[in-house]
């Protein structure tokens, strides 16, 4: 990404009041996620991140700090900033939702993410695992596509042929766009820690 969000947190941290550690990266990406959306009121949004009253006044101070949002009277919304880097961010993510309950997504709550042109980065998928479960998950899985098929980043197992209903449920709301894609998908006891998990994991493919 020209702008990656990394870089936003670490320009903006000394541009505008309250502690950074009231935020997280996920935190961000959900802001502009649902500010992509249209107009979002505070308490709506701070309803979205699942954060207090002080964390979203931090938020939304250091995404106007850095241009990326402003007020209207509906609410806060993205600049031509804010689109250009969102725009960014689906370009590599563009692809995300809620998974159901299968066979090998076993948890009560499932989030995947289709992170674009990244199989390379994937090595046994530990890595993306160990950062969903930090984030909150309680697991998570790797797929690599390879000639159009699903297969399991730890085991090189194509999961169609055993899993065919799972992968079919996978692939209808999460569809690859080319080889070397990725989806990950992590499960948690909450759909926010899902979520949270499935970006941490993804997230960490993007320092290779």
């Amino acid at each position: 990404m020209g702008i990656t969000l990394k870089k936003f947190i670490t320009t903006t941290d000394k541009k505008a009041p309250g502690p950074s550690t009231t935020f997280t990266l996920f935190h961000i990406f959900c802001a502009l996620e649902c500010l992509a959306q249209g107009p979002f009121g505070r308490n709506k949004l701070a309803d979205k991140l699942g954060v207090g009253d002080g964390a979203i006044r931090t938020i939304i101070n250091r995404l106007k700090a850095a241009e990326l949002i402003s007020n209207t009277k509906e609410g806060c919304v993205l600049t031509r900033s804010g689109q250009e880097v969102w725009h960014q961010v689906e370009q590599v993510f563009p692809k995300r939702s809620e998974i159901p309950k299968t066979e090998i997504t076993p948890s009560e709550f499932n989030y995947g993410f289709l992170i674009k042109d990244h199989g390379d980065s994937v090595k046994s998928g530990i890595d993306q695992r160990d950062a969903a479960i930090i984030a909150g998950a309680k697991r998570a899985i790797v797929l690599i596509v390879k000639q159009g098929h699903l297969h399991v980043a730890s085991v090189d197992q194509c999961i169609e042929e055993k899993y065919t209903e799972a992968a079919a449920e996978i692939l209808k709301r999460i569809t690859p766009q080319n080889s070397k894609d990725v989806i990950i998908i992590a499960g948690a006891e909450t759909p926010l820690k899902a979520k949270t998990g499935a970006f941490a994991a993804a997230w960490s493919l993007m320092d290779n």
